[in-house]
């Protein structure tokens, strides 16, 4: 009975420590198993791991791909226009070792807080050697490639892999907003007046061409008109020289009923002329003949 009551905390004991030299590493991160503060094992497979109880702790670093947002900053191009820069990294942690050694026991904030002034100066070296334009262009992605590049190297004194850099926003300053806004609108007012002085001129020289096409079309037609007249008139003279060839006296007839009518026509029908008149020839004859 004795014996079994000294074996039993013996047991609890070894189980407990059995227990707490187990550990589990899961899929998703990898561990380190140190010794009084130093790297004595690393856990990279997902799995059963064993440790030394009370002695050895264990470390757990995620080993997925981590995200950071790099602080606004501001930085100044080639040609003095200032821009705010709002940017993030995606990064891996590739040597547990070494980024122990580097960030401590501060983990993984320490280290991305040394990974973000890391990510600031280089933005702010590239950025600082090329034109606002090629921020602002379609060449950006290979501005975000050189920043990335240039961090790769810094940041392998962390241990860390930096897989990719990518800029957010690139704004102006709130001081410029303004100014820029007043420069641009400027610049379309200006561009619309060219585009409607340009469109005045051509208007006027549509209205030229299309006055001119007029004053042709007319004259044209009045020539054409005055030819139709002069070919009618002289038309019209042959047929009445035919009539007077064939019968000068009812030619005569017939010119003298249309002088009465041209005369005697009208609200004036008042006449001053002799009684012996040729005018009245066809009016005195009995027999509406000239007398001989």
């Amino acid at each position: 009975m004795r014996k079994s009551t000294l074996f039993l905390p013996v047991i609890v004991i070894a189980i407990v420590g059995l227990l707490s030299s187990i550990f589990i590493v899961d899929e998703r991160e990898r561990a380190l198993v140190l010794q009084f503060g130093r790297v004595v094992s690393v856990k990279e497979d997902p799995g059963l791991a064993f440790k030394i109880p009370l002695i050895q702790e264990v470390v757990r670093y995620d080993d997925r791909i981590l995200s950071i947002d790099v602080q606004p900053l501001e930085v100044t191009p080639l040609d003095d226009r200032r821009l705010v820069v709002d940017a993030f990294a995606r990064y891996r942690i590739a040597d547990l070792e070494q980024f122990r050694q580097a960030v401590g026991v501060g983990g993984i904030p320490v280290a991305e807080d040394r990974l973000d002034r890391i990510l600031r100066a280089e933005t702010r070296e590239v950025l600082g050697s090329v034109s606002s334009r090629d921020i602002l262009s379609s060449d950006r992605a290979a501005l975000m490639l050189r920043i990335r590049n240039s961090a790769i190297a810094e940041a392998q004194a962390l241990g860390v892999n930096v897989i990719d850099v990518r800029l957010k926003a690139t704004d102006l300053p709130q001081a410029n907003l303004k100014a820029t806004f007043d420069r641009m609108k400027a610049e379309r007012e200006r561009e619309a007046t060219d585009e409607r002085a340009r469109g005045n001129e051509a208007a006027q020289r549509v209205r030229a061409q299309a006055d001119r096409t007029v004053v042709e079309l007319v004259s044209d037609a009045n020539r054409e008109a005055e030819i139709i007249r002069g070919e009618a008139d002289a038309e019209r003279n042959a047929i009445f020289a035919e009539a007077f060839g064939k019968d000068p006296e009812f030619f005569e007839f017939y010119r003298s009923l249309s002088a009465y009518e041209r005369a005697l026509g009208g609200t004036n029908s008042s006449m001053v002329l002799s009684p012996n008149s040729e005018f009245f020839n066809y009016l005195k004859s009995p027999t509406g003949q000239t007398p001989q």
